[in-house]
Protein backbone atom coordinates (compact mmCIF):
# COMPACT_ATOMS: atom_id res chain seq x y z
CA UNK A 1 0.00 0.00 0.00
CA UNK A 2 1.54 3.34 -0.90
CA UNK A 3 1.45 6.78 1.08
CA UNK A 4 -1.81 7.64 -0.81
CA UNK A 5 -3.37 4.51 -0.11
CA UNK A 6 -2.49 4.92 3.61
CA UNK A 7 -3.51 8.56 3.85
CA UNK A 8 -6.87 7.24 1.88
CA UNK A 9 -7.37 4.96 4.66
CA UNK A 10 -7.05 7.53 7.20
CA UNK A 11 -9.53 9.45 6.05
CA UNK A 12 -12.18 6.76 5.24
CA UNK A 13 -11.26 5.90 8.94
CA UNK A 14 -11.73 9.61 10.64
CA UNK A 15 -15.26 9.49 8.51
CA UNK A 16 -16.32 6.55 10.55
CA UNK A 17 -14.89 7.50 13.79
CA UNK A 18 -14.37 11.55 14.15
CA UNK A 19 -12.37 10.72 17.51
CA UNK A 20 -10.05 8.92 16.18
CA UNK A 21 -6.49 10.66 17.02
CA UNK A 22 -4.33 8.20 14.98
CA UNK A 23 -6.54 9.08 11.50
CA UNK A 24 -6.73 12.83 12.44
CA UNK A 25 -2.95 12.88 13.05
CA UNK A 26 -2.25 11.49 9.55
CA UNK A 27 -4.64 13.76 7.73
CA UNK A 28 -3.22 17.26 9.59
CA UNK A 29 0.45 16.09 8.92
CA UNK A 30 0.01 15.33 5.01
CA UNK A 31 1.27 16.85 2.74
CA UNK A 32 -0.97 19.29 0.53
CA UNK A 33 -0.87 17.30 -2.41
CA UNK A 34 -1.08 14.17 -1.11
CA UNK A 35 -4.67 15.65 0.79
CA UNK A 36 -5.73 16.81 -2.31
CA UNK A 37 -5.42 13.74 -4.05
CA UNK A 38 -7.48 11.91 -1.44
CA UNK A 39 -9.78 14.63 -1.64
CA UNK A 40 -10.54 13.74 -5.29
CA UNK A 41 -11.23 9.96 -4.56
CA UNK A 42 -13.62 10.50 -1.62
CA UNK A 43 -17.31 11.13 -2.29
CA UNK A 44 -18.17 14.61 -2.87
CA UNK A 45 -20.75 14.56 0.18
CA UNK A 46 -17.42 13.64 2.66
CA UNK A 47 -14.47 16.09 1.08
CA UNK A 48 -15.89 18.75 3.31
CA UNK A 49 -15.89 17.26 6.35
CA UNK A 50 -11.95 16.40 5.94
CA UNK A 51 -11.43 19.73 4.59
CA UNK A 52 -12.68 21.27 7.81
CA UNK A 53 -10.52 19.93 9.81
CA UNK A 54 -7.53 21.42 8.34
CA UNK A 55 -5.86 24.82 9.76
CA UNK A 56 -6.76 27.93 7.14
CA UNK A 57 -3.15 27.69 5.93
CA UNK A 58 -3.37 23.83 5.11
CA UNK A 59 -6.98 24.16 3.79
CA UNK A 60 -5.24 27.10 1.37
CA UNK A 61 -2.24 24.65 0.02
CA UNK A 62 -4.57 22.00 -0.12
CA UNK A 63 -7.15 24.13 -2.47
CA UNK A 64 -4.65 25.39 -4.60
CA UNK A 65 -3.58 21.43 -5.42
CA UNK A 66 -7.13 20.79 -6.72
CA UNK A 67 -8.73 20.09 -10.36
CA UNK A 68 -11.04 22.36 -10.55
CA UNK A 69 -14.25 19.98 -10.94
CA UNK A 70 -13.50 19.14 -7.08
CA UNK A 71 -12.31 22.58 -6.17
CA UNK A 72 -15.64 23.78 -7.69
CA UNK A 73 -17.58 21.22 -5.63
CA UNK A 74 -15.66 21.65 -2.56
CA UNK A 75 -16.14 25.04 -2.46
CA UNK A 76 -20.05 25.38 -3.15
CA UNK A 77 -20.32 23.11 0.09
CA UNK A 78 -18.68 25.28 2.51
CA UNK A 79 -19.92 28.54 3.85
CA UNK A 80 -18.74 31.81 1.97
CA UNK A 81 -17.73 33.14 5.41
CA UNK A 82 -15.29 29.60 5.36
CA UNK A 83 -14.36 30.29 1.97
CA UNK A 84 -12.55 33.91 2.58
CA UNK A 85 -10.92 33.03 5.56
CA UNK A 86 -9.05 30.29 3.66
CA UNK A 87 -8.48 32.74 0.77
CA UNK A 88 -7.03 35.41 2.81
CA UNK A 89 -4.57 32.55 4.14
CA UNK A 90 -3.32 31.50 0.33
CA UNK A 91 -0.47 33.77 -1.65
CA UNK A 92 -2.89 36.26 -3.53
CA UNK A 93 -1.98 34.42 -6.96
CA UNK A 94 -3.63 30.84 -6.41
CA UNK A 95 -6.54 32.73 -4.31
CA UNK A 96 -7.22 34.87 -7.43
CA UNK A 97 -7.19 30.58 -9.59
CA UNK A 98 -9.66 30.01 -6.98
CA UNK A 99 -12.03 32.41 -7.44
CA UNK A 100 -11.94 32.32 -11.56
CA UNK A 101 -13.91 29.18 -10.84
CA UNK A 102 -16.45 30.81 -9.29
CA UNK A 103 -19.54 32.34 -10.80
CA UNK A 104 -19.48 36.08 -10.55
CA UNK A 105 -22.18 36.27 -8.33
CA UNK A 106 -20.39 33.96 -6.29
CA UNK A 107 -17.05 35.27 -6.21
CA UNK A 108 -18.28 38.88 -5.14
CA UNK A 109 -19.64 37.53 -2.15
CA UNK A 110 -16.43 36.18 -1.36
CA UNK A 111 -14.22 39.10 -2.14
CA UNK A 112 -16.74 40.89 0.00
CA UNK A 113 -15.89 38.92 2.98
CA UNK A 114 -12.23 38.61 2.56
CA UNK A 115 -9.71 41.65 3.75
CA UNK A 116 -10.12 44.66 1.96
CA UNK A 117 -5.90 44.29 0.75
CA UNK A 118 -6.40 41.04 -0.31
CA UNK A 119 -9.30 41.77 -2.46
CA UNK A 120 -7.87 43.99 -3.69
CA UNK A 121 -4.66 42.22 -4.67
CA UNK A 122 -7.52 39.46 -6.15
CA UNK A 123 -9.27 41.61 -8.06
CA UNK A 124 -6.12 43.42 -9.59
CA UNK A 125 -4.66 40.14 -11.03
CA UNK A 126 -7.73 38.54 -11.90
CA UNK A 127 -7.86 41.97 -14.53
CA UNK A 128 -5.28 40.09 -16.74
CA UNK A 129 -5.65 37.88 -19.17
CA UNK A 130 -5.88 34.06 -18.62
CA UNK A 131 -3.00 33.06 -19.87
CA UNK A 132 -0.37 36.16 -19.02
CA UNK A 133 2.30 36.32 -16.71
CA UNK A 134 0.21 38.31 -14.51
CA UNK A 135 -2.28 35.91 -13.74
CA UNK A 136 0.80 33.51 -12.29
CA UNK A 137 2.70 35.76 -10.77
CA UNK A 138 2.74 37.12 -6.76
CA UNK A 139 2.33 40.80 -6.26
CA UNK A 140 4.11 40.04 -2.79
CA UNK A 141 7.31 41.29 -4.33
CA UNK A 142 11.06 42.43 -2.28
CA UNK A 143 11.90 45.51 -3.87
CA UNK A 144 15.20 47.41 -2.84
CA UNK A 145 15.94 50.65 -3.71
CA UNK A 146 19.34 51.42 -5.62
CA UNK A 147 20.57 53.81 -3.63
CA UNK A 148 19.76 51.84 -0.44
CA UNK A 149 22.88 50.50 1.66
CA UNK A 150 23.20 46.99 1.91
CA UNK A 151 22.57 46.26 5.87
CA UNK A 152 18.95 48.41 4.60
CA UNK A 153 18.09 46.02 2.25
CA UNK A 154 18.87 43.34 4.31
CA UNK A 155 16.66 44.70 7.05
CA UNK A 156 14.14 45.85 4.38
CA UNK A 157 14.07 41.51 3.98
CA UNK A 158 13.90 40.66 7.20
CA UNK A 159 10.53 42.48 7.46
CA UNK A 160 9.04 41.40 4.22
CA UNK A 161 9.54 37.90 3.03
CA UNK A 162 7.59 34.75 4.31
CA UNK A 163 9.20 31.19 5.40
CA UNK A 164 6.78 29.49 2.79
CA UNK A 165 8.07 31.61 -0.56
CA UNK A 166 11.16 31.30 -2.24
CA UNK A 167 12.13 35.09 -3.24
CA UNK A 168 14.26 36.92 -5.20
CA UNK A 169 15.95 41.01 -4.48
CA UNK A 170 15.49 43.21 -7.31
CA UNK A 171 16.72 46.29 -7.35
CA UNK A 172 14.39 49.34 -8.43
CA UNK A 173 14.94 53.02 -8.93
CA UNK A 174 12.39 55.99 -7.30
CA UNK A 175 9.52 55.13 -10.08
CA UNK A 176 9.44 51.15 -9.07
CA UNK A 177 11.37 50.70 -12.76
CA UNK A 178 13.22 47.44 -12.64
CA UNK A 179 16.75 48.23 -12.40
CA UNK A 180 18.42 44.84 -11.97
CA UNK A 181 18.62 41.90 -10.10
CA UNK A 182 20.36 41.59 -6.69
CA UNK A 183 22.46 38.12 -6.01
CA UNK A 184 21.86 37.10 -2.35
CA UNK A 185 25.10 35.70 -2.10
CA UNK A 186 27.01 38.98 -3.52
CA UNK A 187 24.50 41.00 -0.66
CA UNK A 188 25.21 38.82 2.47
CA UNK A 189 29.24 39.02 1.98
CA UNK A 190 29.36 42.66 0.85
CA UNK A 191 29.96 45.33 3.00
CA UNK A 192 27.06 46.63 4.92
CA UNK A 193 27.14 50.16 3.73
CA UNK A 194 27.91 49.52 0.86
CA UNK A 195 25.04 50.52 -2.22
CA UNK A 196 22.47 47.80 -3.85
CA UNK A 197 23.46 50.30 -6.74
CA UNK A 198 27.02 48.87 -6.79
CA UNK A 199 26.45 44.95 -6.20
CA UNK A 200 23.24 44.65 -8.17
CA UNK A 201 22.95 42.49 -11.61
CA UNK A 202 22.07 44.43 -14.91
CA UNK A 203 22.39 41.91 -16.56
CA UNK A 204 19.20 40.71 -19.44
CA UNK A 205 16.80 38.89 -17.12
CA UNK A 206 16.34 36.06 -19.16
CA UNK A 207 19.65 34.90 -19.88
CA UNK A 208 20.10 35.33 -15.98
CA UNK A 209 17.46 32.97 -15.04
CA UNK A 210 18.31 30.33 -17.66
CA UNK A 211 21.60 30.32 -16.76
CA UNK A 212 21.54 31.00 -13.14
CA UNK A 213 18.41 28.58 -12.09
CA UNK A 214 16.28 31.24 -10.52
CA UNK A 215 13.76 30.20 -8.28
CA UNK A 216 11.82 33.51 -9.07
CA UNK A 217 11.10 35.56 -12.04
CA UNK A 218 10.07 39.32 -12.04
CA UNK A 219 7.11 40.28 -14.14
CA UNK A 220 7.05 44.08 -15.06
CA UNK A 221 4.25 46.53 -16.41
CA UNK A 222 4.61 47.77 -20.14
CA UNK A 223 6.59 50.62 -18.33
CA UNK A 224 8.97 48.54 -17.15
CA UNK A 225 7.61 48.93 -13.59
CA UNK A 226 8.21 45.97 -11.69
CA UNK A 227 4.66 44.61 -10.42
CA UNK A 228 5.35 40.81 -9.34
CA UNK A 229 7.60 37.60 -9.39
CA UNK A 230 6.61 34.15 -11.00
CA UNK A 231 8.07 31.24 -8.41
CA UNK A 232 9.35 28.44 -9.98
CA UNK A 233 6.51 25.86 -8.87
CA UNK A 234 3.92 27.75 -10.83
CA UNK A 235 6.27 27.69 -14.12
CA UNK A 236 6.66 23.90 -13.90
CA UNK A 237 2.64 23.83 -13.20
CA UNK A 238 2.29 25.70 -16.32
CA UNK A 239 5.00 23.64 -18.51
CA UNK A 240 3.23 19.94 -17.18
CA UNK A 241 -0.57 21.05 -18.19
CA UNK A 242 0.77 22.67 -21.74
CA UNK A 243 2.41 19.13 -22.13
CA UNK A 244 -0.76 17.65 -21.14
CA UNK A 245 -2.74 19.19 -23.13
CA UNK A 246 -0.45 18.54 -26.36
CA UNK A 247 -1.00 14.79 -25.05
CA UNK A 248 -4.81 14.97 -25.28
CA UNK A 249 -4.95 17.08 -28.12
CA UNK A 250 -3.12 14.16 -30.07
CA UNK A 251 -5.97 12.26 -29.16
CA UNK A 252 -8.43 14.61 -30.22
CA UNK A 253 -9.54 15.46 -27.04
CA UNK A 254 -9.64 17.95 -24.09
CA UNK A 255 -7.18 18.11 -21.23
CA UNK A 256 -10.11 18.80 -19.03
CA UNK A 257 -11.97 15.87 -19.97
CA UNK A 258 -11.18 13.78 -17.37
CA UNK A 259 -11.82 16.51 -14.62
CA UNK A 260 -15.33 18.26 -15.12
CA UNK A 261 -17.07 17.17 -18.07
CA UNK A 262 -19.65 14.67 -18.03
CA UNK A 263 -20.05 12.22 -20.48
CA UNK A 264 -22.18 14.29 -22.94
CA UNK A 265 -19.86 16.57 -22.92
CA UNK A 266 -16.82 14.34 -23.45
CA UNK A 267 -18.81 12.54 -26.44
CA UNK A 268 -19.69 16.72 -27.92
CA UNK A 269 -15.62 17.44 -27.24
CA UNK A 270 -14.14 14.09 -29.35
CA UNK A 271 -17.47 13.55 -31.36
CA UNK A 272 -16.22 16.30 -34.27
CA UNK A 273 -12.61 14.26 -34.60
CA UNK A 274 -14.56 10.69 -34.81
CA UNK A 275 -17.00 12.26 -37.66
CA UNK A 276 -14.04 13.95 -39.72
CA UNK A 277 -12.39 10.49 -39.32
CA UNK A 278 -15.71 8.95 -40.61
CA UNK A 279 -15.89 11.23 -43.36
CA UNK A 280 -12.17 10.67 -44.85
CA UNK A 281 -12.43 6.87 -44.29
CA UNK A 282 -15.87 6.97 -46.17
CA UNK A 283 -14.25 7.85 -49.07
CA UNK A 284 -12.55 4.15 -49.41
CA UNK A 285 -15.88 2.86 -49.60
CA UNK A 286 -16.92 5.13 -51.96
CA UNK A 287 -14.09 4.05 -53.83
CA UNK A 288 -14.89 0.13 -52.80
CA UNK A 289 -18.70 1.27 -53.92
CA UNK A 290 -18.00 1.80 -58.00
CA UNK A 291 -16.97 -1.63 -58.63
CA UNK A 292 -20.19 -3.25 -56.72
CA UNK A 293 -21.91 -4.37 -60.07
CA UNK A 294 -18.72 -6.55 -60.13
CA UNK A 295 -18.15 -7.57 -57.18
CA UNK A 296 -22.05 -8.16 -56.55
CA UNK A 297 -24.14 -6.61 -53.89
CA UNK A 298 -22.37 -8.55 -50.53
CA UNK A 299 -19.26 -7.52 -51.84
CA UNK A 300 -20.54 -3.79 -50.76
CA UNK A 301 -19.77 -5.03 -47.01
CA UNK A 302 -16.60 -4.67 -48.00
CA UNK A 303 -16.55 -0.63 -48.47
CA UNK A 304 -17.95 -0.66 -44.90
CA UNK A 305 -15.41 -2.78 -43.32
CA UNK A 306 -12.18 -0.14 -43.22
CA UNK A 307 -14.84 2.45 -41.54
CA UNK A 308 -15.47 0.61 -39.12
CA UNK A 309 -12.46 -0.57 -38.06
CA UNK A 310 -10.82 3.32 -38.72
CA UNK A 311 -13.56 4.59 -35.98
CA UNK A 312 -13.59 2.19 -34.04
CA UNK A 313 -9.54 1.80 -33.28
CA UNK A 314 -9.86 6.03 -33.12
CA UNK A 315 -12.32 5.73 -30.12
CA UNK A 316 -10.00 3.16 -28.54
CA UNK A 317 -6.77 5.25 -29.37
CA UNK A 318 -8.51 8.21 -27.26
CA UNK A 319 -9.95 5.68 -24.62
CA UNK A 320 -6.17 4.40 -24.34
CA UNK A 321 -4.52 8.25 -24.18
CA UNK A 322 -6.93 9.34 -21.30
CA UNK A 323 -6.20 6.10 -18.67
CA UNK A 324 -2.55 6.64 -19.60
CA UNK A 325 -1.99 9.98 -18.81
CA UNK A 326 -4.44 9.41 -16.03
CA UNK A 327 -1.96 6.69 -14.38
CA UNK A 328 0.48 8.63 -14.56
CA UNK A 329 -0.63 11.59 -13.11
CA UNK A 330 -2.70 9.37 -10.29
CA UNK A 331 -6.39 10.59 -11.99
CA UNK A 332 -6.85 6.74 -12.52
CA UNK A 333 -6.26 4.45 -10.06
CA UNK A 334 -6.20 0.42 -10.31
CA UNK A 335 -7.94 -0.34 -6.96
CA UNK A 336 -11.18 2.15 -8.49
CA UNK A 337 -11.07 1.08 -12.67
CA UNK A 338 -14.65 0.44 -12.71
CA UNK A 339 -14.52 4.49 -12.13
CA UNK A 340 -13.09 5.20 -15.70
CA UNK A 341 -14.61 2.09 -17.54
CA UNK A 342 -18.36 2.90 -16.18
CA UNK A 343 -16.93 6.68 -17.44
CA UNK A 344 -15.83 5.36 -20.76
CA UNK A 345 -18.88 3.03 -21.38
CA UNK A 346 -21.22 6.53 -20.94
CA UNK A 347 -19.16 7.98 -23.62
CA UNK A 348 -18.80 5.25 -26.38
CA UNK A 349 -22.37 4.49 -25.89
CA UNK A 350 -22.91 8.04 -27.08
CA UNK A 351 -20.38 8.29 -29.59
CA UNK A 352 -21.22 4.78 -31.39
CA UNK A 353 -25.14 5.61 -31.77
CA UNK A 354 -24.05 8.24 -33.61
CA UNK A 355 -21.71 7.06 -35.68
CA UNK A 356 -24.02 3.95 -36.22
CA UNK A 357 -27.06 6.13 -37.15
CA UNK A 358 -24.84 7.91 -39.49
CA UNK A 359 -23.28 4.83 -41.77
CA UNK A 360 -26.71 2.92 -41.10
CA UNK A 361 -28.33 5.58 -43.03
CA UNK A 362 -26.15 5.48 -45.75
CA UNK A 363 -26.26 1.63 -45.83
CA UNK A 364 -29.71 2.34 -45.88
CA UNK A 365 -29.65 4.81 -49.07
CA UNK A 366 -26.71 2.50 -50.78
CA UNK A 367 -28.81 -1.09 -49.96
CA UNK A 368 -31.20 -1.77 -48.20
CA UNK A 369 -33.12 -1.41 -44.37
CA UNK A 370 -30.95 -4.88 -43.51
CA UNK A 371 -28.21 -3.62 -45.26
CA UNK A 372 -28.13 -0.47 -42.68
CA UNK A 373 -29.05 -2.60 -39.68
CA UNK A 374 -26.00 -4.67 -40.45
CA UNK A 375 -23.37 -2.13 -40.84
CA UNK A 376 -25.03 0.46 -37.93
CA UNK A 377 -24.67 -2.40 -35.35
CA UNK A 378 -21.88 -3.38 -36.45
CA UNK A 379 -20.81 0.40 -36.21
CA UNK A 380 -22.15 0.50 -32.63
CA UNK A 381 -20.84 -2.61 -31.17
CA UNK A 382 -17.59 -2.22 -32.25
CA UNK A 383 -17.57 1.70 -30.94
CA UNK A 384 -18.55 0.54 -27.27
CA UNK A 385 -16.20 -2.65 -27.59
CA UNK A 386 -13.20 -0.37 -28.34
CA UNK A 387 -13.67 1.89 -25.89
CA UNK A 388 -14.20 -0.40 -23.29
CA UNK A 389 -10.85 -1.92 -24.49
CA UNK A 390 -9.29 1.19 -24.57
CA UNK A 391 -9.84 1.55 -21.09
CA UNK A 392 -9.25 -1.88 -19.49
CA UNK A 393 -6.08 -2.35 -21.82
CA UNK A 394 -3.89 0.08 -20.59
CA UNK A 395 -5.57 -0.60 -16.29
CA UNK A 396 -4.63 -4.66 -17.23
CA UNK A 397 -0.53 -3.36 -18.74
CA UNK A 398 0.08 -1.63 -15.51
CA UNK A 399 -1.05 -4.52 -13.06
CA UNK A 400 0.86 -6.92 -14.99
CA UNK A 401 4.22 -4.66 -14.70
CA UNK A 402 4.39 -3.50 -17.93
CA UNK A 403 4.55 -0.02 -19.58
CA UNK A 404 1.38 1.00 -20.55
CA UNK A 405 2.31 3.70 -22.52
CA UNK A 406 4.18 1.36 -24.61
CA UNK A 407 1.65 -1.79 -24.81
CA UNK A 408 -1.73 -0.26 -24.48
CA UNK A 409 -2.00 1.51 -28.07
CA UNK A 410 -0.68 -1.78 -30.21
CA UNK A 411 -2.72 -4.01 -28.20
CA UNK A 412 -5.79 -2.45 -28.48
CA UNK A 413 -4.93 -1.41 -32.56
CA UNK A 414 -4.72 -5.57 -32.62
CA UNK A 415 -7.57 -6.27 -30.48
CA UNK A 416 -9.90 -4.07 -32.20
CA UNK A 417 -9.29 -4.82 -36.03
CA UNK A 418 -10.39 -8.58 -35.11
CA UNK A 419 -13.17 -8.26 -33.41
CA UNK A 420 -14.26 -5.41 -35.81
CA UNK A 421 -13.78 -7.70 -38.81
CA UNK A 422 -15.46 -10.67 -37.20
CA UNK A 423 -18.33 -9.24 -35.61
CA UNK A 424 -19.27 -7.12 -39.21
CA UNK A 425 -18.85 -10.70 -41.35
CA UNK A 426 -20.90 -12.42 -38.47
CA UNK A 427 -24.05 -10.25 -38.52
CA UNK A 428 -23.71 -9.96 -42.20
CA UNK A 429 -23.55 -13.92 -42.31
CA UNK A 430 -26.15 -14.13 -40.01
CA UNK A 431 -28.58 -11.84 -42.05
CA UNK A 432 -27.34 -13.23 -45.49
CA UNK A 433 -30.55 -14.50 -47.07
CA UNK A 434 -31.79 -10.77 -46.60
CA UNK A 435 -29.11 -9.11 -47.95
CA UNK A 436 -28.95 -11.15 -51.33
Amino acid sequence: MDANERLLRSAEELLQNRDDPRAKQAIVEAHAADLAHVLQHLPPSDRAIIFRILGPEQAGDVLSELDDATLLGLVRSLDDVEVSQILDRMPAEHAADVVDELSTEHAEKILDLMEEERSEEIQEILEYPEDSAGRLMSPDVVAVRETSTVEEAVQHIRKTVTEERPFGVYAVDDHQHLIGRVPLRRLLLADPRSLILGILDREEMARVVAKYDLVTVPVVDDQNRLIGTITVDDVIDVVEEEASEDIFRMAGSDAAELERRSPGQVAMLRLPWVMLTLLIEMLAGVVIHFFDHTLGKVILLASFMPVIQAISGNTGLQSVTMVVRGLATGQVRLSRWWEPLWRQIQTSAILGAVCAVVVGLIGLMWHSAIFGLVVATSMFVSVNLSGCAGTAIPMLSKRMGFDPALTAGPFETAFQDVLGVTIFLSLATALLHWLV
